[in-house]
């Protein structure tokens, strides 16, 4: 791998916001009924176990880059060697691509229930597109910026959630550990699944300067999901009975229904509209990571596989044309996820170490 000129890294502190905007995407707007479906009440408890199973995670994937010396790529030819480890690879750049054609399609559709039901889903995914190829062809520089803006300038959502305390009972949160263990193990499977997208930093590794300094940074952007992530389901649990949950596929959406000000009627399309810029870092950081990892095993330049990349993810995002369809590509795409993050990634440790002391040996 040729070294990366420091003119194109970021600074550590970046990677707070690069981890932390990958992860708050469109989950937030509806993850509240996933994980009350095994734990009910006590699914803030299942929040809190997959946050802190994604900072092990984090730190298997800085041990994997620490001893690849590089990125993904690196790793896969060190444990596969070189052809093998590109069919691994290979396996990410789809990977990447389905994240971006869920976060994408996702958001879509709830522009189609809320706003407007007649929007195209070719012709809004076309221009976000152009937008994301404009962003990403300026590099992990840009992009960065793109991750600070978006979770700068959205953060005032946060207050709008004090609107609900009025209607609030914080006692429907008790009696704690109402439920199994095995049921909020349940639970925080399907929320971990919602904290998908950190594993980006398995290829922006080598664009970040000091990169082994960058760790705790990534940490904190963790643990600022995780009590973001937190606050809202003991907000939606306090606002919402269980069968309503049961029953509203947007809980935070549907909070944002009560907001009243003087100068605005229907606060949720100022939110939806807003959560554009959420889910702009998110498509940014995917559509690189896919199109990174093509350049890293084929010898075509950057801004041809970007090219192939974002055509693909237009093509694939217009197939999905209804609510049980886009339903199931969450599903996928959090199961897939689910295997990469938790299963592969371990045990790609273990090979990439066990590779290395092979061939120290001889």
């Amino acid at each position: 791998m040729q070294p990366i000129p420091d003119r194109r890294k970021v600074s550590p502190y970046l990677v707070f916001f690069l981890v932390h905007s990958i992860q708050v995407g469109g989950g937030v707007l509806g993850f509240q009924r996933i994980i009350s479906m095994n734990a009910g009440y006590d699914g803030w408890i299942s929040v809190i176990l997959a946050g802190l199973f994604t900072h092990v995670i984090m730190v298997i994937m800085y041990l994997i880059l620490v001893n690849s010396e590089g990125d993904l790529v690196s790793a896969h030819t060190i444990a596969f060697g070189k052809w093998i480890g590109k069919i691994f690879s290979f396996v990410f750049v789809l990977y990447f691509s389905l994240l971006t054609i869920t976060i994408l399609r996702t958001y879509i559709e709830v522009l189609q229930v809320w706003m407007y039901p007649r929007l195209s889903t070719f012709m809004f995914a076309l221009f976000f597109l152009l937008l994301v190829y404009y962003i990403v062809k300026g590099g992990v520089r840009t992009i960065a910026g793109t991750a600070f803006f978006g979770t700068v300038l959205p953060s005032y959502l946060l207050l709008t959630f004090a609107f609900t305390f009025e209607y609030a009972d914080f006692g429907n949160i008790l009696p704690v550990f109402d439920h199994s263990v095995k049921d909020i193990l349940l639970s925080t499977k399907n929320m971990s699944l919602t904290y998908l997208g950190y594993e980006s930093i398995l290829i922006l590794y080598p664009f970040i300067k000091d990169a082994k300094k960058s760790q705790k940074y990534a940490h904190w952007g963790l643990f600022a999901t995780t009590t973001i992530y937190t606050i809202i389901a003991i907000i939606s649990f306090a606002f919402f009975s269980m069968k309503q949950l049961e029953k509203t596929v947007w809980a935070t959406l549907s909070m944002w229904k009560i907001v009243e000000m003087p100068f605005v009627e229907r606060f949720e399309y100022i939110g939806i509209a807003n959560w554009c810029l959420v889910i702009l870092p998110n498509a940014c950081i995917t559509v690189w990571c896919a199109s990174r990892i093509l350049k890293r095993i084929t010898p075509m330049q950057h801004r041809h596989t970007l090219v192939i990349i974002s055509i693909l993810c237009l093509s694939v995002l217009s197939l999905f044309t209804d609510r049980k369809l886009v339903n199931t590509l969450n599903d996928y795409s959090g199961q897939i996820g689910f295997y990469i993050t938790y299963v592969y990634v371990p045990i790609l440790l273990l090979l990439v170490m066990f590779m290395k002391k092979v061939r120290n040996k001889t």
